[in-house]
């Protein structure tokens, strides 16, 4: 039987350094040695306990990871100063100029960017697919491509990848799977359904306070290890590393992590279920009519939904604006980008965490820009708060 992720989160324990429930934040960029040759040593290989330089591994960082790891089901994780950092990090060490990468079309815009406008700079391109459609898939390797990139839920059309069948490809042509899993902490576990590598941005519901920027690269030992090596590795020589305070608040955070996960997914499923009664165009992958609902359901570990992450269609782009802001005004949350806070948080994705993606594009995609995307909040009363988002609706001419 699969143990629970937060079961494995559960059990992992770290003392501080007098005995503290909490670890001891070492506020230390260097750290002392007692012989030469230890310090020529750890220059080679890492070794556990010991630490060297803030920019290969402090003990917070090490402490974050392993939770996030064993959260995970990974053998070993790298923290990293935010999202975009552990993505950067995970392709460079992977691929090298004239590489390929395929990714789903559907992703994060700062992913998209960096994938479409930054990576060929360093000669490594992207072919952007439908990662649904497993033959456009197929048709774009090549003996060139190294990585299959897709997000476990893709952002903002909430479209479910077939992550079992993407290993398969993977495997044929020795690839490896990159998974952002951003979206469904807890909710899933790419790892077991054919993930090499998982990618977290820290900063949306892991962390849950919306105060801090952090990213994680969850991942086989030997891999963690080459990111952090002093002559090769990415995460070493660029340099994202998470400060010693930030990573003891996020540790602190993760706990909560599956208390904040299930009310996220028991408020969007209700919000989710109003809209669709109401006659509105709802994205969410906890209803019937989703195109992956089965997909998902069979993937999913028990006891923590769908998510809280809805994409609604207003018609128009004007009365998606307008909601937007009546919904500010009325206290359902804030006219904000980002996700996994503790409140409700609207964008038009068009405009914001999709913007950097071509408007022809877009529209190739389905993503209108009439569309709204809603990171439903851990509200106590979820039917008041949908009450507000009915009569914000009825106001502008959605319903």
């Amino acid at each position: 039987m699969i143990q629970d992720p937060a079961d494995r989160l559960q059990d992992y324990l770290v003392f501080g350094e007098y005995g503290g429930v909490n670890p001891s934040i070492e506020d230390s960029s260097t750290f002392t040695f007692l012989s030469v040759e230890k310090m020529e040593e750890l220059f080679e290989h890492e070794i556990e306990g010991c630490f060297l330089y803030s920019r290969h591994l402090n003990p917070m960082n090490h402490y974050l990871g392993k939770a996030l790891a064993a959260l995970e089901d990974t053998e070993y994780a790298q923290i990293t100063s935010s999202g975009m950092a552990a993505i950067v990090c995970t392709i460079m060490q992977i691929c090298s100029a004239g590489d390929e990468i395929i990714s789903s079309r559907t992703i994060y815009g700062g992913t998209y960017a960096l994938m479409k406008n930054f990576l060929p700079k360093f000669g490594v391109t992207t072919n952007f697919v439908n990662i649904v459609d497993l033959d456009a898939v197929k048709a774009q390797i090549t003996p060139k491509t190294k990585i299959i990139y897709c997000e476990s839920i893709s952002n903002p059309l909430l479209e479910i990848a077939d992550l079992a069948s993407l290993r398969l490809l993977a495997d044929e042509h020795g690839l490896q799977l990159v998974v952002d899993n951003t979206f469904s902490p807890l909710m899933i576990t790419p790892v077991h359904h054919g993930a090499h590598i998982v990618i977290h941005s820290l900063t949306k519901y892991i962390n849950g306070s919306s105060d801090c920027v952090a990213g994680v690269i969850c991942a086989p030992h030997d891999f963690v290890v080459s990111l952090r090596d002093v002559n090769n590795g990415a995460a070493m020589l660029l340099g994202p590393v998470l400060d010693s305070l930030r990573s003891a608040s996020i540790l602190k955070n993760v706990h909560t992590l599956h208390i904040r996960m299930r009310q996220h997914s028991k408020n969007g499923m209700y919000v989710a279920k109003g809209l669709q009664e109401l006659g509105v165009k709802v994205f969410y992958p906890g209803l019937t009519a989703h195109p992956q609902h089965n997909l998902f359901s069979g993937m999913l570990n028990p006891g923590y939904g769908y998510g809280g992450m809805i994409t609604l269609d207003a018609g128009t782009e004007e009365k998606g604006n307008k909601l937007m802001v009546r919904m500010q005004e009325e206290k359902v949350g804030y006219h904000a980008v980002s996700l996994g806070f503790y409140k409700t948080l609207f964008s038009s994705p068009g405009h914001s965490t999709s913007s950097e993606i071509p408007l022809e594009e877009q529209e190739s995609m389905g993503l209108s820009q009439a569309l709204v995307r809603l990171s439903m909040g851990i509200d106590n009363d979820i039917e008041r708060s949908f009450e507000r988002i009915k009569s914000c609706m009825q106001e502008v001419g959605i319903i």
